[in-house]
């Protein structure tokens, strides 16, 4: 059997693209049977490699398939990139003499396109001067560059306690109305406005309507100059939603390499993902594997997280929003995604409950790159104080709400003023959402908020109503009236 070609990482007759009479002038086969999405090809002469793109010529448009599956010398099983109405027995089925393959270039900044590189925002489709497939190994070991420095966000909690990776991976976990959008939204617009670098967003099985709020709230922001987004619609082929996520990684790899630009790469949702591709490999026929998830899911979980590196063109940075069955961070789909990431940022369903927000739970994220020797001794002494001021609090919870807060000794009610103050101060008003919520959305740098951390561990603030404290910006900068407490 064939397996993924070599030759497929580049070059060749990929880089002709999914369009033209050229392409239907290679046959591979035709229909022998279809199921759902699934179709089965007996092939003429050679087997197509696996991942290989079909091409099914029906009328002014075309069915686009992958090659998923080698049934024996002389039939092949691929996935459909779109509904099989129409595909009929017997129909000729051609080669693409390659993966899959998009248009890339400077214009498809401010574009929306879908998983093969059209437009969906109504624009004129992409200039196809350059085709990238969208299926690459990783470069050269020697010309990757590994995370050494954080990325500032402007966003308090996440710059103390988890700080990102500047060229490293972080996953956002959480269920479902926790704020995970919002928050990737908010990143986005931290690294256009911050950093002056560009994003790219996969929607990899968002629903139609949250792609168009996306769309018209990143407009509203001003930071769809600078962003090319990318979706592969919950409606549509599970093909295109396992392949969404490659079509950005190909978009992001062009602006490092090509553009030499730092990018931010955002995925919402990974989960989404990984349920795609357990819905093909049950139509493949394959046997489920632990908790019904496919038998692949920790290459396939590799194969998209290895792709997203830094070279000595440009970084690549990634956010990932990871959604968590029934809360349960011991699923297997979530501890595949999780033996990749460099920053956990945990999204806590009772911070949201309290009106913290955005909702994360400072005793259980974590980075990596907080340590002494990155963030420096200052930074890692206030982080640690804070979160042991803060778990001191929750271990105390039950006798406060049994005995009260009297029964506690002069220092427990100190440290628990002072949590409850931080508590409030890890909140914080976003640019993206000023709309809805009614407050200005606020950027606080990190030596600021360190500044304000370490009066609030000084007891500069002990006297200060717990109100104040709440969704504001730094301590030092005045306090806006009409804000709800």
């Amino acid at each position: 059997m064939i397996g993924r070609s070599e030759e497929y990482s580049g070059g060749g007759l990929s880089n002709l693209g999914l369009s033209g009479n050229l392409m239907e002038t290679i046959p591979a086969g035709t229909i022998t049977d279809i199921t759902g999405p699934v179709v089965t090809i007996a092939c003429t002469e050679s087997l197509p490699a696996i991942y290989e793109g079909l091409r099914i010529p029906l009328g002014d448009e075309a069915c686009l398939l992958e090659v998923h599956h080698h049934l024996d010398a002389r039939h092949v099983r691929a996935v459909a990139l779109r509904t099989t109405a129409g595909l009929k027995r017997g129909m000729a089925v051609y080669s693409t003499g390659g993966p899959l393959s998009v248009p890339v270039g400077p214009e498809c900044l401010g574009r929306i396109v879908d998983m093969f590189g059209r437009p969906l925002d109504g624009g004129s489709p992409l200039p196809d001067k350059e085709k990238r497939p969208i299926l690459t190994h990783l470069g050269p070991l020697s010309e990757v560059r590994g995370p050494q420095s954080i990325l500032e966000t402007g966003i308090k909690s996440i710059d103390l306690l988890c700080p990102f990776v500047k060229g490293g991976k972080t996953g956002l976990f959480g269920g479902a109305g926790v704020g995970k959008t919002v928050l990737i939204m908010e990143f986005m617009h931290a690294i256009a406005a911050l950093h002056q670098g560009v994003s790219v967003f996969a929607g990899i099985g968002e629903r139609i309507r949250e792609a168009h709020e996306l769309w018209k709230e990143m407009e509203g922001a001003g930071v769809l100059p600078k962003t090319t987004l990318v979706f592969g619609q919950m409606d549509e082929s599970p093909g295109v939603r396992l392949r969404t996520g490659a079509t950005a990684l190909t978009y992001a790899e062009y602006l490092r390499d090509s553009l030499g630009k730092e990018v931010l790469i955002l995925m919402d949702n990974v989960f989404r993902f990984v349920q795609a591709g357990s819905e093909v490999s049950g139509l493949l026929g394959r046997m489920p594997a632990t908790v019904g998830y496919q038998p692949t899911l920790l290459t396939e979980v590799a194969e998209l997280q290895e792709r997203i590196s830094s070279t000595a063109s440009g970084t690549i940075t990634s956010v990932q929003a990871v959604y968590v069955p029934a809360d349960d961070m011991t699923d297997p789909a979530v501890s595949a995604i999780l033996s990749h990431l460099d920053t956990l940022v945990i999204l806590s369903r009772e911070q949201a409950g309290r009106g913290i927000y955005p909702a994360i739970d400072p005793l259980v994220s974590q980075s990596r790159l907080l340590d002494k020797r990155v963030v420096g001794e200052r930074h890692y002494n206030i982080s640690r104080a804070v979160r042991e001021h803060l778990a001191h609090y929750d271990e105390l919870k039950d006798i406060i709400a049994m005995l009260g807060i009297e029964a506690l000794s002069a220092e427990d009610r100190r440290i628990v003023g002072r949590a409850r103050r931080l508590q409030r101060y890890l909140s914080q008003p976003f640019h993206t959402v000023a709309s809805h919520s009614g407050i200005d959305g606020v950027s606080v740098p990190l030596a600021k908020a360190l500044d304000d951390f370490d009066d609030f561990l000084n007891g500069v603030y002990d006297s200060l109503p717990e109100d104040q404290c709440y969704m504001r910006g730094s301590m030092k900068d005045p306090l806006k009236q009409g804000r709800a407490a």
